[in-house]
């Protein structure tokens, strides 16, 4: 796994990262999103969505499981799967057409299904410091699995 870390100090800062991976990203990558409740994953994610060119509101999935943008230059799949009840619901919602599809899908509270993720995926951990700030944020971007080169 390769990591990164970035430190954010606001809420502004934590948006612009999830904007620029939002506008580096290609059609068929799966981000998921690490972190304890309050720690700026709506804020990430609506920066994220930014990136992708997605006009308007976007929130957490929380009672959908899944949010479904097409506005942007890629389709964006949002998924809150915090109230999963059993992950049987993940093949009820097609998860596999976002996650294989031409889109790029954005994964909160991951972790809960970790066994359906593709092998290749980035995971994105945001941390609290109370120490350093109510505002700072330690972001871990992680590689996470590789694809078999087919060229030799």
């Amino acid at each position: 796994m390769e990591a990164t870390v970035i430190e954010t100090n606001t809420p502004e800062e934590t948006f612009a990262l999830g904007r620029k991976l939002g506008q580096d990203s290609i059609p068929g990558q799966v981000y998921t999103l690490i972190g304890d409740l309050g720690v700026g994953k709506t804020v990430f994610t609506q920066g994220f969505a930014s990136g992708l060119g997605v006009d308007g509101p976007v929130s957490s999935p929380t009672f959908t499981i899944l949010q479904v943008y097409e506005d942007g230059r890629l389709p964006f799949y949002h998924f809150d799967v915090y109230r999963i009840a059993d992950v049987e619901e993940m093949d009820e919602i097609g998860y596999e057409d976002c996650f294989y599809g031409n889109g790029v899908c954005l994964v909160e509270w991951a972790d809960l299904i970790r066994d359906l993720l593709p092998e290749e995926h980035w995971q994105v951990t945001i941390k609290k410091d109370l120490e350093k700030g109510f505002d700072y944020r330690r972001i871990t971007i992680e590689k996470c699995g590789k694809r078999e080169r087919l060229d030799g």
